[in-house]
């Protein structure tokens, strides 16, 4: 544990810069972080209007159990058992990510599963709430939506729709750094479209 308390400390002792984000994805086995598990996680760096890829990541992260299986959640991220027991585990992981959000504030596409997921880890690995300024892709599309007096549809919220409409190319859907890439390029849509 003492070997990634540097990066949170650096993370919360740096000044968060304006327009420095980091869009952040992870795939795991189901959909809650009270029973679930992570198994990969993907970010990328945002400075102004600029991708910054070598500043981006993905990483596989090993259960933390031998017994968690990734079950059926197979077939919506292609991740298997044997993919996954060649990754970090998760503090390896989370340490990484804290290192790369420092100075910036986290984006992500419904942030509600990235902070869900995070925070325990944080909370178990290194004594912090995952507490950084958190911006939201879906949430703004959505008042967007409601500021133009309409009601929206649920499925021109998900991410691979936002990228259809804002002309942005599909990559392989549910890979953590493919989805990340993609949040980043929608947030920098919806900035140029004044969204």
């Amino acid at each position: 544990m003492l070997k990634f308390f540097k990066p949170r400390k650096k993370l919360l002792d740096t000044p968060i810069r304006d327009n420095a984000w980091l869009a952040v994805d992870v795939e795991t086995t189901g959909l809650d972080p009270s029973k679930d598990q992570l198994l990969s996680i993907g970010w990328v760096a945002v400075e102004g209007r600029d991708i910054v890829l070598e500043e981006s990541g993905h990483l596989l992260i090993r259960p933390e159990r031998e017994e968690v299986s990734v079950g059926e959640s197979a077939t919506v991220h292609g991740l298997t058992d044997d993919m996954v027991a060649t990754g970090v585990g998760a503090e390896v992981a989370v340490g990484k990510l804290l290192e790369a959000l420092r100075g910036r504030k986290l984006l992500a596409h419904y942030a509600r599963m990235e902070v869900g997921f995070l925070d325990p880890l944080c909370r178990k690995y290194f004594d912090a709430r995952f507490d950084v300024p958190v911006a939201d892709t879906m949430t703004r599309e959505y008042d967007a939506i409601l500021r133009a007096n309409r009601e929206p549809v649920r499925d021109e919220l998900r991410l691979w729709s936002l990228c259809d409409k804002y002309g942005i190319p599909r990559f392989k859907a549910h890979h953590a750094f493919n989805d990340a890439l993609a949040c980043a390029l929608v947030w920098l849509a919806q900035e140029s479209r004044g969204v």
